[in-house]
C-alpha cells in the first residue's frame, strides 16, 4: 500500500490523527465487523487515547466534509471506531496476519511522514511569521516618510490655495 493512499485515509477528528475501522478492515482485508469483534474482546488494549468511538454529530460531520468515504459506511447504524497512532499499532497485537503486519508498518511510516511534514510546515510557518515581522518594522518606516511627505504636500496646497493679502504685482504673486 502506498504511502499516498494511506494518507488520504487519516482524519483529524477531535484534534488528533486518526484511522476509522473501515478503513483499517479495508487494508487489513478483514470484514469491518470482525476488526470491531477483535477490538471489543481485546479492549484492555484500547484505552480512549488509543481508540474511541465517533459520536453521531462527528459522525454526521464527518459525512458531510469527506468525499471519499465509501457509499456502504454512510448508511451504517453503527459509529465506526477512530484508531490513533498507538490503538493502530496496538491492532498489530490483535491482528496477527502477515498482510497486517504488513499494513502496520506501511501506515506507521505515513503517521512519521505527516508528523515530520506537520514540523517543517511549522518551521517554515514561523521563518515567514518572523521575516513578516522584520519587514513590517522596516515598510511602517517607509509608510510614515511617505504620510509626512503627504501632509506637507497638503499644507502647502493649502497655503497655496489662500487668498494673499497685501500688494499683489502683475504675474499673481
Amino acid at each position: 500500500m502506498q504511502l499516498q493512499q494511506i494518507e488520504t485515509k487519516i482524519y483529524e477528528i477531535r484534534g488528533q490523527k486518526v484511522m476509522l475501522d473501515f478503513d483499517l478492515a479495508e487494508m487489513y482485508e478483514v470484514e469491518t465487523r470482525a476488526l470491531k469483534q477483535s477490538v471489543k474482546r481485546n479492549i484492555d488494549r484500547f484505552p480512549n487515547d488509543f481508540m474511541f468511538q465517533l459520536a453521531k454529530p462527528e459522525w454526521q460531520e464527518l459525512i458531510t466534509n469527506c468525499d471519499n468515504l465509501p457509499e456502504g459506511v454512510r448508511f451504517s447504524p453503527s459509529t465506526p471506531f477512530a484508531f490513533t497512532e498507538q490503538g493502530v499499532s496496538m491492532l498489530s497485537s490483535i491482528l496477527k496476519s502477515k498482510k497486517a503486519l504488513q499494513v502496520n508498518i506501511a501506515i506507521m511510516r505515513a503517521f512519521v511522514f505527516m508528523r515530520q511534514y506537520a514540523l517543517t510546515h511549522k518551521d517554515l510557518t514561523d521563518k515567514l511569521r518572523e521575516i513578516e515581522t522584520k519587514y513590517d518594522n522596516q515598510f511602517k518606516d517607509v509608510y510614515d516618510a511617505i504620510n509626512f511627505l503627504l501632509q506637507k504636500d497638503k499644507q502647502q496646497t493649502v497655503q497655496q490655495s489662500r487668498k494673499r493679502i497685501g500688494f499683489k504685482t502683475d504675474d499673481g504673486s
